[in-house]
C-alpha cells in the first residue's frame, strides 16, 4: 500500500502545491484508488510514476470545487486513452447529477463503464482483501471521511518445519496454511496454527478532509497506521478555522492522538502560510508535533509506503 500526494493545497493551487488529491496504489493487485480529484489532478498523475490505466476507484469527500473540478477531465482522458476497464466512484448525493450535467453539456461519452455510488455512513465497499467505510465529517456542506482497512491474513507458512516433520507436500500444505487441523494416513494429527508465523495485521488508512475537529474523524482513524488529515490553518488562526469549519494543525494532531493513530500526515494547507510570511508551514508542523510527535507534513508527489505492523520500526522513509 503506497500513498502518493498529488495535491496538498487548500482552495486554490500554488506554484508548488496543487489542490486536493491523494492516490493509494495497491501493487499486489495492480490497482490505483484516488481520494478527491481537484483541478489538474490528471496533470499530477502524468508527472508521477503512477499509471492512470490502473485507476479503478475514486472516493470523493464533498462537492467543493477544489476536490472535484478535476474529475470530469480525468475521466474523459481515461476514455480517450482507452486503457481503463471500469471506474467506480463513491461520493455524496449530487455527485452523479454533477457528472451527468457535465457529460450532457460537453457532449462527452465514456467508452468504459463508470458507476457512481451515492454513499451513506457505514460500509461502502468490500472484497477479499479490503473494506472501505465512511462517515460524516463537520464542514459547511455534506462531507465524508474514509477508512480503508486491509483484512488480517495468516502468518507465513513454515515449509521447512513441515518437511522436517515428514509431512508430504501437496494439498495438505494448503490446509495447514489455512490453519486447519489435518490427519495424515499414518494417523498423525497436525494443527495448522503450529506451522504459521504471527498473524499479519491488516494496514489501515484514514482520510479526513474537509472538517473541523470531529468525533467521527477520530472513529475513522482508530488504530490507523496512517491518518491523513487536513490542517488548513495554524493554531494561531483558530478563530478563522471555526468560522470556515476547517481544522488547525492542533486539531489534526488531537484527532490522531485521540484515535491512537500510528502516524499523522497533514495536508490541505492554506496558501497564506507561504515562506516569508509571519506564520509559515514549518510553524504548523511544530504546533502539531507538540501534541502528536509522529506528525509529518505532506508535499506534492510525496510518497509513503504503509508498513505492516511487524515492520513498524522501519516505517518512515520517503
Amino acid at each position: 500500500m503506497q500513498i502518493t500526494f498529488l495535491g496538498t493545497s487548500s482552495g486554490v493551487p500554488t506554484r508548488s502545491r496543487n489542490v486536493s488529491s491523494v492516490a493509494l496504489r495497491l501493487p499486489q493487485r495492480a490497482e490505483l484508488w484516488l481520494f478527491d480529484c481537484g483541478e489538474g489532478t490528471q496533470h499530477q498523475l502524468l508527472r508521477s510514476e503512477l499509471k492512470s490505466s490502473q485507476l479503478s476507484r475514486i472516493f470523493i469527500t464533498h462537492m467543493h470545487g477544489d476536490h472535484i473540478f478535476g474529475l470530469m477531465g480525468l475521466l474523459a482522458s481515461c476514455g480517450l486513452a482507452g486503457n481503463v476497464e471500469r471506474i467506480d466512484i463513491y461520493g455524496p448525493p449530487g455527485l452523479n447529477e454533477y457528472l451527468q450535467s457535465a457529460l450532457r453539456y460537453s457532449h462527452t461519452h465514456f467508452s468504459y463503464p463508470v458507476k457512481v455510488h451515492a454513499i451513506r455512513p457505514g460500509l461502502i465497499y468490500e472484497d477479499d482483501e479490503f473494506t472501505v467505510t465512511c462517515n460524516f465529517l463537520h464542514h459547511r456542506i455534506t462531507t465524508f471521511g474514509y477508512r480503508v482497512a486491509e483484512k488480517d491474513r495468516p502468518g507465513r507458512f513454515d515449509i521447512e518445519k513441515a518437511k522436517a516433520m515428514g509431512i508430504p507436500p501437496g494439498r495438505v500444505y494448503g490446509q495447514l496454511k489455512r490453519g486447519e487441523t489435518v490427519t495424515l494416513p499414518d494417523g498423525r494429527v497436525f494443527n495448522g496454527a503450529d506451522f504459521s508465523g504471527p498473524t499479519e495485521i491488516g494496514r489501515k488508512i484514514a482520510y479526513c478532509t474537509d472538517t473541523i475537529y470531529s468525533d467521527n474523524a477520530v472513529e475513522l482513524a482508530k488504530d490507523a497506521d496512517v491518518l491523513i488529515h487536513e490542517a488548513t490553518f495554524s493554531h494561531q488562526d483558530a478563530e478563522m478555522a471555526f468560522q470556515r469549519l476547517h481544522s488547525t494543525s492542533t486539531m489534526a494532531a488531537q484527532t490522531a492522538l485521540a484515535a491512537g493513530a500510528h502516524r499523522l500526515i497533514m495536508t490541505h494547507f492554506s496558501p497564506r502560510y507561504a515562506p516569508g510570511n509571519g506564520i509559515e508551514l514549518k510553524d504548523l508542523l511544530q504546533e502539531a508535533r507538540a501534541i502528536f510527535p509522529k506528525t509529518d507534513m505532506a508535499y506534492d508527489f510525496m510518497t509513503y509506503e504503509v508498513p505492516r505492523r511487524r515492520e513498524a520500526e522501519l516505517a518512515f522513509e520517503y
